[in-house]
């Protein structure tokens, strides 16, 4: 039996050019999922005040990230999926799509098809479920082959917010940097998302954004699908594992967009608090993204470090993202080879 196994990330624009950020961007951001408004309202947005402006400076922050091999994230998931490859019994087959840009997901799923493999494993690479990340790469693949005649069984890897050996990924990354660092503060720094997207996974959306964060304190029935509620989770078996105490770190949530609300606290203005406050040098993890990309590199190490200095810190270090690393491919095997309940 053969079995093929399609690693779907994000995306990232061919070069970073202003032309060809603009191409990835209209793509990604004309996604209803990603801007969940009217269609006439999305296409006013995007082509009177995206896309006339935000592909410039946008393209001047990938060229500060971009490397001799070309986009880290295209990098990254590349060596993922070529060790994966090899941790995997020889009868599966292994390659890598991305939602937005290139390699596309059409493309690739249809070179899986060609070697007539008996089922194709969908395994997204994004451990916290989101209607605009996994819902939006599920919605892809399914619409592509859905037009297919002979359509072979799928089985998709679910959100991994809690799973051990992803956890346990993640400490092995950031352990030593955790004790050779000695920082003030730690920060588990989560991409956000529109408040309203929470809102609309919430199975009782009243329930959503309470003072105390009590929606936020379990995973449930309740809200299964809440991004925001397995961030939080995430952080809890990291904080536990790492043996931190409730003052000695804080979650928080990056690279928000427009003016309408986004998911809290905000993680610039932590930063900015923190330096304020005295705390001298922050330690970042960003559990949500597991290769370095743009939000990692220049949001984070680059934009993020310089915020803190400019608030009265010394230093703010950014653990890698999972990236290759052993561990993450011990994991992922497992995660694939595991049998459905």
């Amino acid at each position: 039996m053969k079995t093929g196994v399609l690693i779907i990330n994000l995306g990232t624009p061919d070069a970073p050019t202003t032309s060809k950020v603009r191409k990835y961007l209209d793509e990604f951001l004309n996604d209803p999922r990603v801007i969940d408004i009217h269609p006439l309202g999305r296409w006013l947005l995007l082509n009177l005040i995206i896309l006339p402006f935000r592909p410039k400076k946008s393209a001047e922050a990938y060229r500060k990230i971009w490397t001799s091999e070309g986009s880290p994230l295209l990098t990254h998931t590349k060596n993922f999926t070529n060790k994966l490859r090899k941790a995997l019994p020889a009868n599966f087959v292994v390659d890598f799509a991305m939602r937005y840009g290139n390699p596309s997901i059409p493309d690739k799923l249809n070179a899986l098809l060609a070697q007539n493999v008996d089922e194709i494993i969908l395994f997204p690479q994004y451990p916290h479920y989101s209607a605009a990340s996994t819902g939006s790469s599920l919605e892809k693949v399914f619409d592509h082959l859905g037009k297919k005649w002979n359509i072979p069984p799928i089985r998709t890897v679910g959100p991994f917010f809690n799973h051990p050996l992803f956890i346990d990924s993640i400490i092995a990354n950031g352990k030593s940097l955790l004790q050779s660092f000695a920082p003030g503060h730690i920060l588990f720094s989560y991409h956000g998302l529109p408040e309203r997207h929470i809102h609309r996974s919430e199975t009782i959306p009243e329930n959503c954004f309470q003072k105390d964060d009590a929606c936020c304190a379990v995973i449930s029935e309740k809200n299964q699908y809440c991004y925001r509620a397995q961030a939080f989770e995430t952080t809890r078996l990291l904080a536990a594992k790492l043996n931190l105490q409730p003052s000695q770190y804080s979650t928080c949530f990056q690279s928000r967009l427009g003016r309408t609300p986004w998911i809290k606290p905000y993680t610039d203005l932590l930063i900015e608090d923190l330096g304020q406050k005295g705390k001298k040098k922050i330690l970042v993890f960003s559990p949500s993204f597991t290769a370095d990309c743009l939000e990692t590199l220049e949001e984070m190490s680059l934009r993020g470090k310089e915020l803190f200095q400019k608030n009265g810190g010394d230093d703010l270090l950014l653990v890698p993202s999972l990236n290759d690393s052993e561990n993450w491919i011990s994991a992922a095997r497992e995660m694939i080879l595991a049998k459905p309940a």
